[in-house]
C-alpha cells in the first residue's frame, strides 16, 4: 500500500504528519474503547498524495475525513463521528450526529425537539450498549423515567462534553456484551488532545417558532498542558422552550357495531385484548342518519377520543466535563469526570370528547352524558372514503385535562485510567469507573367535564387540527363539573461500578506483517431501583383556601380555573373550528395549592411495581489480530472469544391478596460464550473487502424480569407480572461489505448483514378475574374502565383483567443492505470546489412478527422502518460554511397486538431537515446559526385495516403533532 499524508489540527498551530498508509495497530485491533481519544487518532487530510506543505483540512470536512480514515483502518464494521476540534462537536446533539451513520435511526423527544435515543440496524434502543470511555453507563430522562428500560438517553448530555463517538456494528471480543444492535462508545476530551493551552467558547440564543420564546445556550472549555501534565475543564448550559399541538385519538378507532359487543366471558376472542367499548344511541328520537343507513352508521369508525393536545416544555441542561492527565513515553494516566443535570417542566392540556366506554343503557337514571346514559346521538353524520364517521353528535361529553409533568435527571460519572508500556511490544492498561443516574418524573393531572352537550367533529378539512366545536363556550368555567385528580411521582436510579484490565502484546510488527494478542477481563455491577408513589387520595383531602377540600367542595375547585390555555392561544392550522382556547387549571393550583408532589411524597410506595435489581457480570476475553501479505495485498483480521457470567439479584414484592404485598428476593443467572471474527482484505490501496461474524446477546428489559405486578396504564384493565427466569436474547450475525475510497475524503460502500435472534422475549396473555390480580381498585381509574368493570366506584371482582408475562420463545430474523456515499467536490471550478456530500441508505427486512386478525389470518409487521436514508450537503470555502441534513425513515409498526378491530398501528414516515450556517471572522469569533426541524414536520401515528377500507397517512390519526422549528443564533471561537 502506498504512502499518504494524514492531517490533524492541533492547538493554535498546524502539524502535518506523514504516516504509513498500512493500518496502524490501534485501528487494526478495533481501537480499545476510550483509547485513543478523538484527537489522538490519525485523521486523513484532503489530499491522499500530498506534500507536507498542503493546507490542513479542518471544520466539518475535516471531521468527515477523520471519520473516513478511522473506518478505513478498522477491521470490523465501525463508523465514527469526530469533533471538528476540541470542544467543537459537529452537531448540537450527539444523537443528531449519529443519524448520519448508515443503519442508525434516531428517535426525537417531541417535547424538546431534540434527538434522544437511537436504534441500530432495525433494533430498538434497548438493543444498543452505550459506553463512555469504554465503561458501560445507563441514564434516562423525561417520560422514560419509571419504565426501567435499558435505553440510553443522549439528551441528558451537552454535545460539547464529547470529542468522538464510535459505533461498532459487529461484535468484538473486547467490547462489552449486550448490544445485538451494536455498541456505541462516547469519548470525552483530554488535555493532550491538543498540546498547549486552548480556550474555546460558544454563546447562543435558542428560539422555537411555536413557543416564540428565546432562551440562552453557551459553553466554555479550558485545556492546558505543562510538560507531562495536563488539565481540562468544560461547562455547557442550554435552555429552550418548545410548544407542540395537534390531535389525539388516544388509542385507535372502533365502530359502534364492534364496540357494543358484550364483555367476553370467559375471555375475549383469541388474538385480541377486547376493543374499547362504546355504542351510539341509534334509537334516540333525535337520531338522524341523513343519507346513510343505520348499518353504515353503526359500522363507521370513530376514534377512542377526538381531542385537542397541546404542551409547552421548558428544558434546562447543565453539564461539566473534567480531565487530569499525565503522559510520558511509556506511561499514561488520567482521571476523567462528567456531571450533567437535565430538567423538563411540561404543561400539557387536552380537550375533547371521550367516545370510549360511552353507551346508553335502557332504564338509566343518570343525567345525560354521565354513567350509563352517555351514548352519542348521531345528529348530522357523514362517512369518508375510508369508512370513518364524523359530524355532529348529541349527548356528548367534554373531558379536559390539565397535566403538569416535571422530570429531572442528575448524572455523575468518574473514571480512572492508566496504561503502562511494559516492553516495546507489551502494554498493560486498566480502568475503574463509577457512574450514577438519578431520575425523577412526576405526572400530576386534574380532570374536569362538561356533560350532555352537542359537539361537531370534522377532520375532513385538517386531520391534525380538526373541527371540535359546540354551541357551548369552552372558556366559560361555570360549565365545568365533576373534577378528579390523578397524581404520581416516579423514581429511577441507575448505578454502575465497573473495572477492566487488558494486556496487549504485539510479538510481530514489521509493517507488512503483524500479530497481536489481547487478553483481558471486566467486572460490571449494575443496580436499578424503581419506585412509584401516588398522592391522589392525600391531595383530595387537602384543605382549599376558599373552604373545604377537593373532595368535599368540588364546586369550589373551579374558582381556581382560568378561561384560557396557560401558555396562550393555540395554532389552529387555518381551521377556525379547532379549539384554540378553552378553560384550564394553572400549574400553581395543582403544584402549590394542592401540593401535588408533597402529597406524592407522603404516599406509600406502590409495592406492586417497586423493585431493586442488581446484575453482576464477570467477563473474560481473548482476541488476536493479524496482518499478512497475500501476494501484493494485505489481509487483516481478528478473532476472539468472550465469556460472561451474569448473576441477578431481584428484590421486589409479591402480592399476598387483598392489596397486600410481602418482600421477596429471587436470584438467577446464566453464562454465555460469544465468539467473533472479522476480516478485511485490501484488494487495492483504495478498495477494501470486509466480512464479519459472531454471536452476542441482549439482556431482557428489567421491567420484564423484576417487576412484581405493574399497571402500565391505569385506564386499561391490564397488568403485567415479572419473570425472573428470563434469559437473554442471543443473536448470530453476519456482515459483508465492499468499500471504495476513490478520492481524498471520498467513499462509496455497500454492505449486507443478517441477524438471527433466538430466545426473544415474547408477551404471553391470559385473563384472570380482578379478585386474583391482588391490587386494590385504586390502582386503576375505575370510572374510565366504565361499565360493567366499575360498579359504584369499585371494580367488580369477577371482571376479567388481561395479565401479561414475558417468556423466551420468540425468533426474529433481520436482513439488511447498507449503502454510503461521501465526496468532496474539489474537482469543480472555484468557488464550487467547496461543495461536498455525505449520504447513506439502509434497507431492512424483518421477519418473525405477525399481526393476527380475528379471522386467524396473519399479517407480517415490521417494528423497524423498511428503509431509511440520510443526506448531508455542505459547502466550506474560506470563512464561510453552510450545511443541511435531511433524514428520512419509512413507516414503522407499533405493536402486533390486535385490540379486536383488526387495525394495525404504525408510526408514520418521518423526515427531518436540519441546517447550520457559519462565518468565521477569525479564530476568536465565528458567527453561527443552527436550526432543527426546519420544515416543522408533522409527526403522527395512524391505523390501517387489511380487510376493510383501511385509512392511510391522511386519516385515522393519533398523536398528530407539530413541534415547531428550533433555531440557535450565536457566536463561538477559540483562543
Amino acid at each position: 500500500m502506498g504512502k499518504s499524508i494524514l492531517a490533524s489540527a492541533v492547538s493554535a498551530g498546524a502539524l502535518a504528519i506523514t504516516l504509513a498508509a498500512g493500518p496502524a495497530y490501534a485501528q487494526q485491533s478495533g481501537i480499545e474503547p476510550g483509547q485513543p481519544s478523538a484527537q489522538d487518532a490519525p485523521a486523513s487530510g484532503d489530499q491522499a498524495d500530498a506534500s507536507a506543505d498542503d493546507i490542513i483540512v479542518t471544520g466539518f470536512r475535516g471531521s468527515l475525513s477523520k471519520a473516513i480514515e478511522l473506518k478505513r483502518e478498522a477491521i470490523g464494521f465501525r463508523d465514527s463521528i469526530v469533533a471538528e476540534d476540541i470542544g467543537k462537536f459537529p452537531e448540537a446533539n450527539v444523537a443528531d450526529s449519529l443519524q448520519r451513520i448508515p443503519g442508525v435511526i434516531l428517535s426525537r423527544d417531541g417535547a424538546s425537539n431534540e434527538g434522544q435515543r437511537i436504534s441500530i440496524r432495525g433494533l430498538g434502543s434497548e438493543f444498543t450498549v452505550t459506553t463512555i470511555n469504554g465503561a458501560p453507563v445507563r441514564t434516562t430522562s423525561a417520560m422514560n423515567v419509571g419504565t426501567s428500560a435499558r435505553d440510553f438517553n443522549y439528551d441528558v448530555f451537552p454535545s460539547e462534553l464529547f470529542g468522538r463517538v464510535d459505533v461498532y456494528k459487529t461484535p468484538l471480543a473486547n467490547l462489552e456484551e449486550g448490544g445485538i444492535g451494536g455498541n456505541v462508545d462516547l469519548q470525552t476530551p483530554r488535555p493532550f488532545d491538543n498540546s498547549g493551552r486552548v480556550i474555546r467558547y460558544t454563546a447562543q440564543a435558542n428560539y422555537n417558532t411555536q413557543s416564540k420564546e428565546w432562551r440562552p445556550r453557551g459553553s466554555l472549555l479550558l485545556s492546558d498542558t505543562w510538560g507531562n501534565f495536563g488539565a481540562l475543564f468544560g461547562v455547557a448550559y442550554a435552555k429552550n422552550v418548545n410548544e407542540r399541538s395537534g390531535f389525539q385519538s388516544t388509542g385507535g378507532y372502533n365502530s359502534s357495531a364492534l364496540g357494543r359487543r358484550p364483555y367476553y366471558t370467559p375471555a375475549p376472542p383469541a388474538n385480541t385484548s377486547g376493543p374499547f367499548q362504546f355504542e351510539l344511541d341509534l334509537d334516540n328520537p333525535l337520531a338522524n342518519f341523513g343519507g346513510l343507513t343505520r348499518a353504515q352508521v353503526e359500522n363507521g369508525y370513530l376514534p377512542r377520543f377526538y381531542r385537542v393536545f397541546a404542551s409547552n416544555n421548558e428544558r434546562e441542561r447543565l453539564g461539566f466535563v473534567g480531565s487530569l492527565q499525565y503522559k510520558s513515553d511509556r506511561f499514561e494516566a488520567s482521571v476523567d469526570g462528567i456531571f450533567s443535570r437535565l430538567t423538563d417542566q411540561t404543561d400539557e392540556f387536552t380537550f375533547g370528547v371521550p367516545v370510549r366506554n360511552s353507551r346508553t343503557v335502557a332504564g338509566s337514571t343518570a343525567p345525560p352524558g354521565t354513567g350509563n346514559h352517555s351514548g352519542l346521538i348521531p345528529l348530522d353524520v357523514h362517512l369518508d372514503e375510508y369508512n370513518n364517521l364524523y359530524g355532529t353528535f348529541g349527548n356528548s361529553s367534554i373531558l379536559t385535562e390539565s397535566f403538569f409533568r416535571d422530570a429531572k435527571t442528575r448524572f455523575k460519572y468518574g473514571i480512572v485510567r492508566a496504561s503502562y508500556k511494559l516492553t516495546d511490544t507489551m502494554t498493560l492498561s486498566a480502568q475503574g469507573n463509577i457512574s450514577e443516574s438519578k431520575a425523577v418524573y412526576s405526572e400530576n393531572r386534574i380532570i374536569s367535564n362538561i356533560f350532555g352537550i352537542t359537539t361537531t367533529f370534522d377532520p375532513s378539512g385538517n386531520v391534525s387540527y380538526p373541527t371540535i366545536s359546540s354551541p357551548v363556550d369552552f372558556t366559560d368555567t361555570s360549565r365545568y363539573s365533576s373534577p378528579s385528580l390523578g397524581f404520581a411521582i416516579n423514581d429511577e436510579l441507575d448505578r454502575e461500578k465497573t473495572a477492566r484490565a487488558v494486556l496487549d502484546w504485539t510479538p510481530v510488527d514489521t509493517g507488512d506483517q503483524l500479530l497481536s494478542l489481547k487478553l483481558g477481563g471486566s467486572y460490571v455491577s449494575t443496580t436499578k431501583r424503581i419506585s412509584r408513589q401516588d398522592g391522589t387520595s392525600i391531595a383530595t383531602a387537602t384543605p382549599l383556601p376558599n373552604g373545604g377540600t377537593f373532595a368535599s367542595n368540588p364546586a369550589g375547585v373551579f374558582s381556581y380555573m382560568d378561561p384560557y390555555i396557560q401558555f396562550g392561544e393555540l395554532t389552529n392550522g387555518g381551521n377556525s373550528g379547532y379549539p384554540s382556547q378553552f378553560a384550564t387549571f394553572p400549574r400553581s393550583f395543582v403544584m402549590d395549592v394542592l401540593d401535588a408532589n408533597g402529597a406524592n411524597r407522603q404516599a406509600p410506595v406502590r409495592l406492586n411495581a417497586a423493585f431493586n435489581a442488581e446484575e453482576i457480570v464477570k467477563s473474560a476475553f481473548f482476541e488476536t489480530s493479524f496482518k499478512i501479505p497475500v501476494g501484493s495485498h494485505a489481509l487483516r483480521g481478528n478473532f476472539g472469544m468472550r465469556f460472561s457470567d451474569t448473576r441477578t439479584i431481584i428484590d421486589n414484592y409479591q402480592s399476598i391478596g387483598g392489596g397486600n404485598f410481602a418482600p421477596v428476593q429471587r436470584k438467577g443467572g446464566y453464562q454465555n460464550l460469544l465468539p467473533s471474527a472479522s476480516l478485511a482484505f485490501d484488494i487495492t490501496p483504495k478498495l477494501v473487502l470486509r466480512a464479519s461474524g459472531g454471536q452476542t446477546i441482549t439482556r431482557a428489559a428489567l421491567s420484564y424480569i423484576a417487576t412484581g405486578t405493574n399497571v402500565p396504564n391505569i385506564f386499561n384493565a391490564e397488568y403485567t407480572v415479572g419473570n425472573p427466569n428470563l434469559r437473554p436474547q442471543i443473536a448470530t450475525q453476519y456482515d459483508a461489505g465492499l468499500e471504495w475510497y476513490f478520492a481524498p475524503g471520498g467513499l462509496l460502500s455497500a454492505g449486507v448483514f443478517q441477524k438471527n435472534i433466538v430466545d426473544r422475549a415474547t408477551q404471553v396473555f391470559d385473563y384472570v378475574p380482578f379478585s386474583e390480580v391482588g391490587l386494590p381498585s385504586s390502582a386503576f381509574n375505575c370510572a374510565s374502565l366504565g361499565s360493567p368493570a366499575c360498579v359504584n366506584g369499585v371494580i367488580d371482582p369477577n371482571y376479567l383483567f388481561r395479565r401479561t408475562i414475558w417468556v423466551n420463545q420468540g425468533r426474529l430474523k433481520l436482513k439488511g443492505l447498507e449503502l454510503a456515499y461521501q465526496q468532496n467536490f474539489t474537482f469543480l471550478p472555484k468557488p464550487f470546489d467547496g461543495l461536498g456530500i455525505t449520504s447513506s441508505f439502509t434497507l431492512i427486512d424483518q421477519s418473525g412478527d405477525e399481526f393476527v386478525l380475528t379471522n386467524g389470518d396473519r399479517i407480517s409487521i415490521q417494528f423497524v422502518p423498511d428503509y431509511t436514508y440520510s443526506v448531508t450537503a455542505f459547502y466550506e470555502k474560506g470563512p464561510f460554511s453552510i450545511r443541511g441534513s435531511y433524514n428520512y425513515r419509512a413507516k414503522t409498526g407499533i405493536t402486533s397486538q390486535n385490540n379486536g378491530n383488526d387495525q394495525i398501528p404504525y408510526v408514520a414516515p418521518q423526515a427531518f431537515l436540519d441546517g447550520t450556517i457559519s462565518y468565521k471572522v477569525n479564530d476568536l469569533v465565528e458567527l453561527r446559526i443552527d436550526a432543527l426541524n426546519i420544515t416543522n414536520e408533522n409527526l403522527y401515528t395512524y391505523y390501517t385495516n387489511p380487510n376493510q377500507p383501511k385509512g392511510n397517512g391522511s386519516t385515522r390519526r393519533d398523536n398528530s403533532f407539530f413541534n415547531g422549528t428550533t433555531i440557535s443564533f450565536g457566536v463561538r471561537g477559540k483562543f
